[in-house]
C-alpha cells in the first residue's frame, strides 16, 4: 500500500467511521409499522369521533414522516461517507435529521392542541368501544417500534474506550438521529396511553371532556420532548461543545505535561459519534514540537483530529 492509500485508509478507519446499519434497518421497520397504524387511527378517529384517537393518529403521521427522514439521513451518511467534499465526514447529516424531526414534533404538538381545544368547546358523540380497541392496537405498535429502536440504540456502538475517562462521555456517544426516532415513538406511546385513559373514562364514567383534555396533555408532553431533542441536536450543529468533558481533559493533559506550556487558543467540536476534532495553540519555552503534544493527547481516543500550533517564547 502506498503512502496516499495508507493515509486515506487511516482517515476513514479512525476518524470518519460513518453509518449505523442496525439502527437504519430497525428504523425502517418502525416506519412501516407506524405508517400502517397511522392510517388506521386517523380513519378511526374521524369515524368514531374521538379527538384523543385522532390526535394520536395525526401524531403518528408526523412520526412516520420523521422516522422516514431518519432513514433517509442514515442512507445519505452511508452513501457520502467517503466523499472528500465533506471535510469531517457525513455524521452531521444524521444530526440534521434529528433536528428536523424535533421541529416536526413541535408542529404536531401545536396541531394537537388546536384541535383538542376546538373539540373541548364543540364535542361530538364518541364510539368508545371501537376507539378503545384501536387505541390499544396503536399502543402495541408503538411499544414494538420503541423496542426496535431502543435495541438498536443500545448495541450500535462498535468502539469502546479503554482509558480511565471513558465513562465520562456516555451522553456524547449517543446517535441523535436514532434518539429522535426513539423519542418520536415514545411520544406516540404516551399519547396512545392518554387516549386509552380518556376513552375508558368517557365510556364508564361519562367524562366526555377528558377526551380533548388528554389531547391537550399529549400536546404538552410532546412539546417537552421535542424541545429537549431540539436543544441537543442544535448544540451539535452549532458546535457548542466547549462544555464537553473532553475539553477539561485536554487542559488537564497540557497542564500536567513536564514540558510546561500554556494554552493560548483552544477549539473543540464533534465530528462523529463520540469523536472530536481539536485545534490547539500553545505558548511554551520548551523544545517540544506539535508531535509531542499530539502524542500526549492521544490518551483520549475520542480526539481523532488534532491540530497543534506551538509558539515559543
Amino acid at each position: 500500500m502506498n503512502l496516499t492509500a495508507a493515509a486515506e485508509s487511516f482517515r476513514h478507519r479512525h476518524v470518519f467511521d460513518e453509518g449505523n446499519p442496525l439502527a437504519e434497518r430497525r428504523t425502517l421497520y418502525a416506519v412501516i409499522l407506524t405508517a400502517a397504524m397511522m392510517v388506521a387511527e386517523i380513519v378511526g378517529g374521524y369515524a368514531f369521533n374521538s379527538m384523543a384517537l385522532l390526535a394520536d393518529g395525526w401524531h403518528m403521521s408526523s412520526h412516520a414522516l420523521a422516522l422516514g427522514l431518519s432513514v433517509f439521513a442514515y442512507a445519505c451518511a452511508r452513501r457520502y461517507a467517503h466523499d472528500a467534499r465533506f471535510a469531517f465526514g457525513t455524521w452531521k447529516i444524521e444530526i440534521l435529521g434529528g433536528y428536523t424531526s424535533a421541529v416536526l414534533l413541535l408542529g404536531v404538538a401545536a396541531l394537537m392542541a388546536w384541535q383538542s381545544v376546538e373539540r373541548l368547546f364543540k364535542p361530538l358523540p364518541i364510539h368508545y368501544e371501537q376507539a378503545i380497541v384501536l387505541a390499544v392496537v396503536g399502543l402495541a405498535v408503538n411499544l414494538v417500534c420503541a423496542w426496535l429502536l431502543h435495541d438498536g440504540h443500545d448495541h450500535h456502538h462498535g468502539h469502546h474506550h479503554d482509558h480511565a475517562h471513558a465513562h465520562d462521555h456516555g451522553d456524547h456517544h449517543h446517535d441523535l438521529n436514532l434518539r429522535s426516532a426513539y423519542v418520536h415513538v415514545l411520544a406516540d406511546a404516551a399519547t396512545s396511553v392518554l387516549a386509552i385513559v380518556a376513552l375508558i373514562a368517557g365510556l364508564y364514567w361519562g367524562a366526555k371532556w377528558l377526551d380533548p383534555v388528554m389531547g391537550i396533555a399529549g400536546a404538552i408532553l410532546v412539546t417537552a420532548w421535542a424541545w429537549g431533542l431540539l436543544r441537543a441536536s442544535g448544540k451539535v450543529l452549532l458546535d457548542a461543545e466547549m462544555d464537553a468533558p473532553v475539553v477539561a481533559e485536554i487542559r488537564e493533559v497540557i497542564a500536567g505535561d513536564p514540558q510546561r506550556a500554556q494554552i493560548s487558543d483552544l477549539h473543540v467540536w464533534r465530528v462523529g459519534k463520540g469523536k472530536y476534532a481539536c485545534e490547539l495553540a500553545l505558548v511554551t519555552s520548551a523544545d517540544a514540537g506539535p508531535a509531542h503534544w499530539r502524542e500526549a493527547l492521544s490518551v483520549h481516543e475520542e480526539l481523532v483530529h488534532v491540530t497543534v500550533e506551538v509558539n515559543r517564547v
